[in-house]
């Protein structure tokens, strides 16, 4: 089935982004078209999304997102798509917000769903959003991907993972070999459109299409769950986005991420 591109697509894809981070059980604020959402110093759910869609951002706007992360002690953080209007990029700098770094936006529409066989000696779970457990132990899989190998993976990390996996409109899968866990991946679907997030597999399972299963196995659940379109977002050149590549996703467009260093504020993860 044909999606929309262009200026269309990216405003389904951080809308839902943001709509998914509003419903989160965490501090929220309305700025323009768009959500601001903090959960405390160290977590990755600081920032905003989905501005700029709906004409011009205010000044009054920009300065309340600025003040919502500045009183509550983080750096403010603005993540926006490359077709953001030069004045929103110029009023941000204007107070304070630098770049940080690049995102990709990778898209396929969720049908056909692809089918890349499961590795052999590995099992995909579909994880229960009310078995607390099997929650816990499938987002900590997931967030030991995102740290130093051998590293603590922060609270906070695990506080949002978990918040996301909870939500109704979730899917979590967790793939297990050798008697544990060694990979999982969450999806979210609202309205028509999938965000795939949080896909890691552990050091000494990799390169053995965990990831791809993962993601084959989330996009049947936006099938199931009346999704067309699906996308993930990655950093440039990393396995994420080969492996997605294999399984049909497109570049889409690049994200902007802004942040807004200062004394006293912490910084984002």
């Amino acid at each position: 089935m044909s999606i929309p591109t262009g200026l269309a697509l990216a405003e389904l894809v951080e809308r839902h982004q943001a709509e998914a981070l509003r419903d989160l059980p965490f501090e929220r604020l309305r700025v323009a078209d768009g959500w601001a959402v903090c959960s405390g110093a160290g977590s990755h759910v600081n920032k905003a999304a989905g501005l700029g869609f709906a004409g011009p951002v205010g000044a009054a706007d920009l300065d309340a997102l600025v003040a919502f992360f500045e009183t509550r002690g983080v750096e403010p953080k603005v993540e926006l798509s490359s077709f953001a209007e030069p004045a929103l990029l110029r009023a941000l700098a204007d107070r304070g917000l630098v770049l940080e770094g690049l995102e990709t936006v990778l898209v396929r529409a969720v049908e056909p769903v692809p089918a890349p066989p499961t590795p052999r000696d590995v099992t995909l779970v579909h994880v229960s959003p009310t078995d607390e457990a099997a929650l816990r132990e499938a987002v900590t899989t997931s967030a030991q991907g995102f740290v130093p190998e051998g590293g603590e993976v922060a609270a906070e990390l695990l506080d949002f993972a978990l918040a996301v996996a909870r939500l109704p409109v979730a899917d979590t899968f967790v793939a297990r070999a050798d008697g544990r866990a060694v990979g999982a991946g969450s999806a979210v679907t609202s309205g028509g459109v999938t965000g795939l997030f949080g896909t890691s597999v552990a050091p000494g399972y990799r390169r053995r299409g965990i990831q791809q299963a993962l993601i084959a196995a989330r996009l049947a659940c936006a099938r199931a769950r009346g999704s067309r379109l699906a996308y993930i977002v990655s950093l440039p050149g990393i396995a994420t986005e080969r492996n997605a590549a294999r399984l049909g996703f497109a570049l889409a467009y690049a994200r902007v991420v802004l942040v807004k260093r200062g004394p006293g504020l912490a910084p984002s993860p």
